[in-house]
Formats: C-alpha cells, structure tokens, sequence
C-alpha cells in the first residue's frame, strides 16, 4: 500500500524542545510548594510521616521508606534535593505554617513534551483535604499553562487503590495496566497508567478552581465536576 493511504497522526504545530519545571516555590491559597532543604524541613517532615501505624501507612507503595530514624531520612533527603528528575518539592501548609508532604515532577521528556507528577505523599491529617488538590493543581498550571507541555501522566501500584481514586477525582484518564512492570521492596508491582491532555487542561482546570476557590464548605464534589465536563 502506498504510504501517502496509510493513517497517520495529526500534524504537531510546534516540535521544539521546550522548558523544563524550575527549582522554584510555587504558591497557591493553602499550599506551597518549595525545593526541597534538608536543614529546614527534615524534622517536621519525619514527625508528620513517622511515628504511629498509621503513619507508617505512607510508604506501603513507595519505593523508600519509612526510615530507621532522622538521620536516615536526611541523608535521603540530601540526595533527592540535588536531583534534577524527579525535582522533589516540600510540601507547606500555609494556614498551620507546618511542612505536611512532598511532591515532584519526574520522567521530564521537553522534547515531547511530557511529564509525570509522583512520589506524592502527604501526613496522614492533610490527606482527604485541599492540600493535595491545591498541590496538583499547581503543577499541572506549571505544566500545561507556562511550559505548554502536551501530557502529564500519573503512575501508581495497581493494589494502590487511594492513589487510583485521587488521579480519577483529579480529571486523569485511566489508560491501563502495565503487568508486572517494577519489583518494589521485593515484590510484583503492576502499574496503573493514568494521563491528562493540553486538551483537556481547560475544563479541568476550571473545575479545579471552583472546588479549591469558590466551594468554601466542600460540599462540591471535584468528581461529579469532572465527570460533567
């Protein structure tokens, strides 16, 4: 068959290499996000993650973690702060002036301009609350707004069923489920894929801001927003 029958995709206006995220705070109402210190935020990232069973709860599906101590988790700290990708963010409460988690982009591709968000965890008091709302929303402006990157995905342990539940709240598609794709602390780890597109950034984004801005008693649900776009 010639090729001019064969289908092909659409035409990509620009192919330029494009920006990376910068090593910068980026600040909403609740939240702000700042590259990681280890001198200051050491000790209230370990009290938030360390501790209780519950808290020990954080690092079932992460790759590190929990540490055996302080010492331990700074000198982890230490490393990822220097890291280019992932680009490792602390995560603060504004309103009680605590660090509550961390977040980063990582798997950056600027040539075909996508990312992934991940090794996002949070204390177990900011978790179900705006923190990682306002948190993803940010970097998704980030992304899509400023860089003007075509896909961000989300990836997690297909077991991970919070973390499956949040990329869903949060207007990410489902696409599949990469088999036997890491081994994790000694085990199996399949992969949830999940990914949001430039196209779809608008109304999501709009949706966002109404539930974080305009939605003072939560009684909207980010999910039913979503789902109506």
């Amino acid at each position: 068959m010639p090729q001019s029958f064969l289908p092909v995709g659409n035409i990509v206006q620009s192919t330029a290499p494009i920006g990376l995220p910068q090593r910068t705070d980026y600040e909403g109402k609740f939240i702000r996000l700042s590259p990681v210190n280890p001198q200051t935020d050491i000790k209230e990232l370990y009290e938030c993650s360390h501790g209780s069973d519950i808290k020990a709860q954080i690092w079932t599906y992460m790759s590190y973690g929990p540490f055996d101590d302080e010492h331990s988790m700074h000198k982890w700290l230490e490393e990822k702060a220097k890291s280019e990708d992932p680009l490792f963010f602390t995560v603060h409460h504004l309103e009680s002036k605590q660090h509550v988690g961390m977040v980063s982009f990582l798997n950056i591709v600027s040539d075909m301009r996508r990312l992934e968000l991940g090794h996002i965890w949070y204390s177990p008091d900011s978790q179900r609350s705006n923190v990682n709302t306002e948190a993803i929303y940010l970097m998704l402006c980030e992304a899509f707004d400023r860089l003007r990157y075509r896909r961000v995905e989300w990836k997690c342990d297909a077991l991970n069923e919070k973390s499956r539940a949040a990329a869903l709240r949060l207007g990410f598609k489902f696409e599949g489920i990469f088999r036997q794709h890491i081994i994790v602390k000694g085990r199996n780890r399949d992969t949830a894929w999940y990914s949001m597109l430039d196209s779809e950034w608008t109304a999501i984004k709009k949706n966002m801001e109404i539930w974080l801005y305009q939605n003072p008693d939560q009684q909207l649900s980010l999910t039913a927003l979503n789902k109506s776009k």
